[in-house]
């Protein structure tokens, strides 16, 4: 390894301190965003079911099959 002048070393401690702070605050951001989003997935799948709901109970009123459920069906197949 070679040997580093003080000006050198000084350099590289510093661009350890800077890019140890850059990933730090990187992963931070990443967990946020993360976050954001799981929480937005959350409230699709609520707004999902309670459109299911409301189409079964349309469906039951009409007396007719609901066609959603053959959809889910042919997805998870």
């Amino acid at each position: 390894m070679p040997i580093l002048t003080d000006q050198q070393r000084k350099f590289y401690e510093g661009t350890l301190e800077v890019t140890r702070q850059e990933v730090s605050d990187l992963k931070d951001q990443i967990e946020e965003e993360l976050s954001k989003v799981k929480d937005r997935i959350a409230d699709l799948q609520s707004a999902l079911a309670a459109s299911k709901q409301m189409h079964e109970a349309a469906c039951n009123r009409l007396g007719i099959a609901n066609d959603l459920d053959d959809e889910e069906s042919d997805e998870s197949s």
